[in-house]
């Protein structure tokens, strides 16, 4: 699964890096290195042409995490759908009109993910220990994902709050050298798939060959500290790693250098 990640990039160099022209379509978001659910999010989409031989528009929105299906009657159900199984997600019907349409990409500068070590707690539960996990070579991991506009019936036609645009992350198995540390992770999509990936014209039925674990060696992760789990924490200081010394030896383990 996604539960946490890190998103510290500039707009002006998520434009760069997605090739987007538009101007961002809100205002910026500050670094945040604790990312949770129902926070707000930057998200690289392509809106449907006006004309239809115009190209679709790429642009960079601002929207929040937790995906409501625009036939909810409830806006909270968005806090359940952080998260969409890519295995499933072309049939579930909280997706299956999203992924057919509206497809868009969650920049990331890498995910947390936690994993539960031989110890234990007064309580007998396994004590976990967080890890980063981040693209090896320093980029920007562009998590796949859905997103939806729902009308809230509550406002006024000309009340500029009526649509609340949110977004989901897709998931899917883990390659075998993350594997140990959580059997889920979030799908990404590399550079020379992205055009493809969001292309609204494009069906999503046409992507399953998308829907796959990152290639072997793509990633790499590390242990840092437990601040991580209280959401109040946001810093650079929780991407630092953990001085190896001094670590379980299971914790050694799975270490992916």
């Amino acid at each position: 699964m996604c539960g946490r990640y890190a998103s510290s990039r500039r707009p002006e160099d998520l434009l760069e890096e997605f090739e987007i022209l538009a101007p961002p379509a809100a205002p910026a978001l500050p670094a945040d290195f604790n990312v949770a659910p129902t926070k707000e999010v930057y998200a690289v989409l392509e809106r449907p042409p006006r004309e239809q031989e115009e190209a679709p528009e790429r642009q960079l929105r601002v929207l929040r995490w937790g995906l409501v299906p625009s036939w909810a009657k409830d806006p909270s159900i968005g806090s359940r759908m952080i998260n969409a199984r890519s295995e499933t997600v072309a049939e579930k019907p909280a997706f299956r009109k999203a992924f057919a349409v509206r497809r868009c990409l969650l920049p990331a500068d890498g995910y947390y993910e936690w994993y539960a070590t031989s110890a234990v707690t007064k309580a007998g539960k396994p004590v976990k220990q967080p890890f980063f996990i981040r693209p090896r070579n320093g980029g920007v991991l562009a998590m796949a994902g859905l997103y939806e506009i729902w009308r809230d019936p509550t406002r006024a036609d000309d009340d500029p709050e009526r649509f609340r645009w949110t977004c989901t992350v897709l998931t899917t198995s883990t390659e075998d050298s993350l594997g140990h540390i959580h059997d889920r992770s979030p799908l990404t999509v590399t550079p020379a798939d992205r055009a493809r990936w969001l292309d609204p014209r494009v069906s999503g039925t046409d992507l399953l060959d998308l829907l796959v674990p990152a290639a072997p060696g793509l990633l790499e992760a590390y242990p840092v500290q437990p601040l991580v789990s209280n959401v109040r924490n946001n810093g650079p200081e929780l991407l630092e790693p953990l001085p190896l010394e001094g670590l379980p030896d299971d914790v050694l383990s799975e270490v992916v250098p």
